[in-house]
């Protein structure tokens, strides 16, 4: 059996272990670039400040309780690398997903031809009007030219792009309910 102030010394010693990690976690989220900067040469996109911090955190934490559970070091150490590595892992993969993501968000102009559009302030046959839209999520706001006037809350149709702010538009016809008619 093991002497109690040796057993708290470890429980301790593997706490600290869980708290590092903790500080490492809230320094890559407030610094996150320099210890991306200081850990990118060692394992790219894998090894991430948050992920280095998962596997340190989880690592101590584990410790701790393997040890009071078990009051083996060996068994503690084995437990807290087996749960470091689960936790840095799925923080790894997350930091993939997160910062992997598409570019689904951004909406260009020049995709949206052949979009369909809804005036919102009257295009008159000279000038420009407004246009809204729902593109890859958010409502989006264009000037518009049309050939023929439109008054707001017309279906309309992208035919064109004239700039990355304007397009030329034309009235939606929608589609025939009789499949025969298409």
């Amino acid at each position: 059996m093991v002497s109690q102030p040796l057993q708290k010394d470890t429980v301790t010693a593997f706490l600290v272990i869980g708290g590092i990690g903790v500080v490492l976690l809230f320094v890559s989220l407030v610094a996150g670039d320099l210890l991306e900067g200081i850990f990118g040469g060692l394992g790219g996109d894998l090894l991430s400040g948050a992920a280095l911090s998962a596997f340190v955190g989880a690592f101590g934490f584990a410790a701790a309780l393997a040890y009071d559970v078990f009051d083996s070091t060996g068994v503690a150490i084995g437990v807290g690398v087996v749960a470091g590595v689960a936790i840095g892992a799925l923080a790894s993969w997350f930091t993939l997903k997160l910062n992997k993501g598409g570019d689904e968000a951004n909406v260009r102009t020049a995709d949206l031809t052949g979009r369909v559009a809804t005036v919102l302030t009257d295009i008159p046959a000279d000038g420009y009007g407004e246009i809204t839209m729902v593109a890859s999520g958010h409502r989006t706001k264009l000037n518009a030219k049309s050939a023929a006037p439109l008054e707001a809350g017309t279906k309309v149709t992208i035919t064109a792009v004239l700039s990355a702010t304007a397009v030329m538009v034309a009235y939606h016809y929608p589609d025939p309910p009789d499949p025969a008619l298409r």
